[in-house]
């Protein structure tokens, strides 16, 4: 289906589908040359586009079971968001039809672990990296950084956050307040592999457990 003929509301629900179906060990998506060959013919129409974390145990295409081109996606260190990323968004909602941006954070995130940490030690990494952890540390500075639980509350904190800029975006912000876009935030249980919604209302509960 084009994504202009897929919703907000139906191109979430065919993301988590994906994500049972590979939870569940029953993918129907094969990462083969023949699909990619398939879709290489036309133009491309993707649903939707996912800003995930660079960890190499977050495939985003296999974690969601789609094949090749029905979800873009943009991974930097802690989804941190810059200008790339944001034009990035831009042009896929604007010039590719996408009706979804989906915002995945992940348990244990080395990002935002180093951040907690140089915050609490006062010992900023050097190089770019620094600017990763910046962009973290408010996230960090919300949830307190000498609770105890700071590194799995930032996480999720970083993702509701990461959410709200984008839902505030200039080029984004008409389409979302329409009801034509939808900017959700998720987290990936790296032991289960399940994918869960993250409701805003929650941004200062502690995790269960």
């Amino acid at each position: 289906m084009p994504s202009t003929a897929r919703g907000p509301r139906a191109a979430l629900a065919e993301l988590l589908a994906g994500n049972r179906r590979f939870v569940s060990g029953q993918p129907v998506h094969g990462h083969d040359v023949t699909a990619a060959a398939a879709v290489a013919s036309g133009d491309q129409q993707p649903y939707a586009v996912v800003l995930g974390c660079i960890d190499s145990r977050v495939p985003l295409e296999a974690i969601f079971d789609q094949t090749f081109g029905s979800i873009c996606v943009i991974r930097t260190g802690g989804h941190v968001l810059d200008r790339a990323v944001r034009g990035s968004i831009e042009y896929v909602v604007e010039q590719l039809g996408v009706r979804l941006v989906m915002v995945l954070g992940h348990e244990r995130c080395g990002a935002v672990g180093s951040t907690v940490e140089a915050l609490r030690t006062g010992r900023c990494p050097g190089g770019d990296l620094a600017y990763v952890v910046d962009r973290i540390a408010p996230a960090v500075t919300d949830v307190g950084v000498d609770d105890p639980d700071a590194h799995p509350l930032a996480i999720r904190r970083h993702v509701r956050r990461t959410v709200d800029a984008l839902r505030r975006d200039d080029r984004l912000a008409g389409p979302v307040d329409a009801g034509e876009l939808a900017v959700e935030g998720a987290l990936y249980d790296l032991a289960t592999g399940e994918v869960a919604l993250l409701p805003q209302e929650q941004t200062r509960n502690r995790p269960p457990g």
